[in-house]
């Protein structure tokens, strides 16, 4: 008799996906993730949190953290997303992401912990001393995403590794608590122009919001004069752009400009490249500078917008909040009736 396959998931496709109130949003965040999510909300049921607990993993100054949820859901607002389509919640609103986490460190392994490479490269020498939610932080993510059964997450490069264990988590639940198909099997969606932006003062370095240098990326929340002033000081090389993208290689910060301009123009690069192949960045920085001001600003100028009334934010966060836990509440039910805690 051969074995047969366990039936695989027959719920719903869902997206789910989530950004840290660590700092300002700034292009690479919208680029490679807001852009997405607004897109998608129209092509697929829709959960965008933002992630506060996971925040925490880290010290963060409780006085802060309040607005900088308000400040994350603002860029979201701003971008397109909308809350009568999309679900936009706060984490920490929905206590169910916390239940379901402890029920899969009890499945996850500690092997798979150990070979997460963000953590490697957040705690560096000193891993003694890091926190261990930021070690266990990937089966937190794990239960961000199948509280919800979400089938797709988009997420950067370095968070396909945490989509990746997230399978691990559900395929093990699956098989060890006999319940074939009772969470999907998420797929990780990265490809794109904007998947990976880099940093203005380094093309070898993700744009981030932790560097110390404010001239490295671009803020949602920069004004036009900002804007030109970041894009005519990136760094650059002195060779004109070529006529193909091979010829680029080995020139980290005109491919990423390069896909800067194709990203916000909605082009891929090879295209751009074919209007300004031969010219000098004296010639393609300021077209790049004037396309930013465009796409960026009405961005910014709708985030202060949203800023300027925390109770809209805060009415949006409620209302998320509870569309989040009616959804949520069954999953949880079934796992914890699966699992055979009382009650249940």
């Amino acid at each position: 008799m051969t074995e047969q396959t366990p039936p695989a998931y027959a719920g719903p496709a869902r997206v789910l996906s989530g950004v840290q109130p660590t700092g300002a949003l700034h292009l690479g965040n919208y680029l490679g993730a807001l852009v997405k999510f607004t897109r998608m909300q129209h092509e697929t049921e829709t959960f965008i949190f933002v992630a506060d607990m996971h925040a925490i993993t880290q010290w963060q100054d409780p006085k802060l953290l309040t607005a900088q949820v308000r400040e994350i859901t603002a860029a979201y607002l701003a971008a397109g997303l909308d809350p009568k389509v999309a679900t936009i919640f706060p984490q920490s609103a929905v206590p169910a992401h916390a239940e379901l986490a402890w029920v899969f460190n009890c499945v996850a392994r500690l092997g798979w912990l150990d070979r997460m490479t963000q953590f490697k490269d957040k705690a560096g020498k000193h891993k003694e001393r890091e926190s261990v939610g930021l070690y266990t932080y990937p089966v937190l993510q794990a239960a961000d995403i199948l509280l919800y059964k979400a089938t797709q997450v988009p997420v950067g490069e370095d968070q396909k590794q945490h989509v990746e264990l997230t399978r691990d988590i559900a395929q093990k639940f699956n098989h060890d608590f006999e319940a074939p198909g009772f969470f999907p099997l998420p797929e990780a969606m990265i490809a794109g122009p904007g998947a990976r932006i880099m940093s203005l003062r380094d093309g070898s370095s993700k744009m981030s919001k932790s560097d110390p240098s404010d001239y490295s990326r671009i803020n949602l929340t920069d004004d036009a004069d900002a804007i030109a002033q970041k894009v005519k000081k990136a760094r650059t090389d002195a060779e004109p752009l070529p006529e193909t993208l091979d010829e680029l290689k080995g020139r980290a910060e005109a491919l990423n400009l390069l896909g800067i301009y194709a990203a916000l123009d909605g082009r891929t690069s090879a295209e751009v490249l074919t209007e300004f192949a031969g010219q000098g960045f004296g010639a393609f920085k300021p077209k790049l500078a004037d396309l930013a001001v465009a796409k960026l600003g009405p961005v910014g100028e709708a985030m202060r917008g949203f800023l300027a009334d925390p109770a809209e934010i805060d009415s949006i966060l409620t209302a998320g909040a509870e569309r989040a836990r009616e959804v949520a509440a069954p999953t949880l039910h079934q796992v914890k009736k699966i699992v055979g805690f009382w009650g249940d």
